[in-house]
């Protein structure tokens, strides 16, 4: 069951979606050769305490950490760790926060200094690709118009989509219902209505689409070991088009 959010749900998850999304704009400028992961973490840890919230990630299903620290052909759903940054690295910080039992979703693809050409590529191709899906979204569009979008640009940009993993319906729930594919066909699939929240987060692989699971059960990476780029919105379908909640204030 897709749920419907009234207006007063989506007034009550603005806070959590708004402190996601400047947990993303306080993290950037720590952002540098350096800096640990774990730093990361601390930092957003610290970041949501203080605002009177909960990091989601933190124990969900088990994952030990407050954010997901992804670093080059790490897909999603890295562990922060003892790992340093270094320059040329990109990393996604997916941040997820509870406030006042809702949640707000985002994530973002930072260079760590200067980018090589094809790193930058990737990177932008990912930021385009979520802009895309976003784009598609408005009553009576279906799922498979965003996944379509998203597709069809990312391949003609020379890259693949990752399909193991997809967005999500959220709400009260951190992952709920529907699946937000980020390929699919024209006019397929559920049909959007007026109230639905969801996020959109294209996962772009620079070479094959093929990931694997790493032992700790958790880190995704690229079967070929090749760069990876990410970028996350949680949004709510609105009567005329729709509204991005994680815009940063």
């Amino acid at each position: 069951m897709v749920s419907i959010k009234t207006a007063k749900d989506i007034e009550a998850m603005r806070p959590a979606c708004q402190h996601a999304a400047n947990t993303l704009v306080m993290i950037e400028p720590y952002i540098k050769a350096g800096i640990t992961t774990d730093d990361i973490n601390d930092l957003v840890h610290e970041f949501t305490i203080k605002a009177g919230g909960i990091p989601a990630p933190l124990n969900y299903h088990g994952f030990p950490k407050s954010v997901c620290t992804s670093v080059n052909h790490v897909v999603c759903h890295g562990i922060p760790g003892n790992k340093k940054l270094k320059d040329g690295d990109i990393i996604n910080v997916d941040v997820t926060t509870i406030l006042g039992g809702w949640h707000g979703d985002t994530s973002k693809t930072f260079y760590v200094g200067k980018p090589k050409v094809r790193t930058e590529k990737v990177v932008e191709v990912a930021r385009k690709a979520l802009e895309l899906g976003i784009a598609q979204v408005r009553p009576d569009a279906t799922l498979g118009d965003i996944g379509h979008a998203i597709q069809s640009y990312v391949e003609g940009e020379r890259m693949s989509v990752v399909r193991e993993y997809c967005g999500h319906g959220i709400g009260r729930v951190f992952h709920e219902d529907p699946q937000v594919l980020h390929y699919g066909k024209v006019n397929t699939g559920l049909k959007l209505k007026a109230g639905m929240v969801f996020t959109i987060e294209p996962m772009v692989n620079i070479g094959k689409a093929a990931v694997k699971l790493l032992g700790d059960k958790w880190t995704v990476v690229t079967r070929d070991k090749s760069l990876s780029a990410q970028f996350e919105h949680t949004l709510v379908v609105t009567e005329t088009g729709c509204e991005i909640l994680t815009l940063p204030s």
